[in-house]
């Protein structure tokens, strides 16, 4: 009689239902909900027509809307111009431009998106750190925004618009392969 809750549970752990597995959602917070609205306000963007208000009401502000970063001269520099190789002239005008006032350059990075990852199979398999099973789905759009003098005079965009990854990890010793590799790195440290 008392093993009777012991294999009720252990039953239950091996069925397989993965609602007992850990989930997580990743989401930038922004006025996009999907990568087609992120695209489409992106699409408005004008280079040499589009200012700073005009961005503002595409939702590319960064003092009212959360996570667009602003860059200065120097990571604009950073950005396109990372070895030697690639030359000034060999930039978009725009670019160009900017490099060449300085103070008056700067830029919007802007990187929304919303992921969700969820764990899935059996659940005393995954507990155990036997075999781990991941389903990660949502979209990432990134856009950069080059300004001088408060008017838009570069745009480049890319993302994922569809993220659709499986991920399985297996683990044959299960809760003692971390073990073994905290060992061996450990073992590496000393030498």
């Amino acid at each position: 009689m008392k093993a009777l809750p012991l294999v009720a549970i252990i039953v239950f752990m091996t069925s397989g239902c993965s609602s007992l597995l850990p989930q997580a959602r990743q989401t930038t917070r922004s006025p996009w909900e999907t990568f087609d609205e992120a695209k489409a306000a992106y699409d408005r963007i004008i280079p040499y027509e589009t200012t700073t208000a005009e961005l503002r009401e595409l939702g590319y502000d960064p003092f009212s809307t959360p996570n667009i970063k602003i860059l200065t001269y120097l990571d604009i520099v950073e950005r396109f111009m990372a070895n030697p190789s690639i030359k000034k002239q060999d930039l978009d005008e725009g670019v160009q431009s900017c490099l060449e006032l300085k103070n008056y350059c700067s830029a919007y990075e802007a990187a929304p998106q919303n992921i969700t990852s969820k764990r899935y199979g059996n659940v005393l398999l995954d507990l155990f750190n036997f075999r781990r099973k991941t389903k990660e789905s949502g979209w990432k759009f990134t856009a950069l925004i080059v300004l001088v003098d408060r008017v838009v005079v570069y745009k480049l965009w890319g993302g994922n618009p569809i993220i659709d990854n499986y991920s399985e990890k297996k683990n044959p010793l299960g809760p003692l392969q971390e073990t073994e590799d905290i060992v061996r790195e450990a073992t590496k440290a000393l030498y």
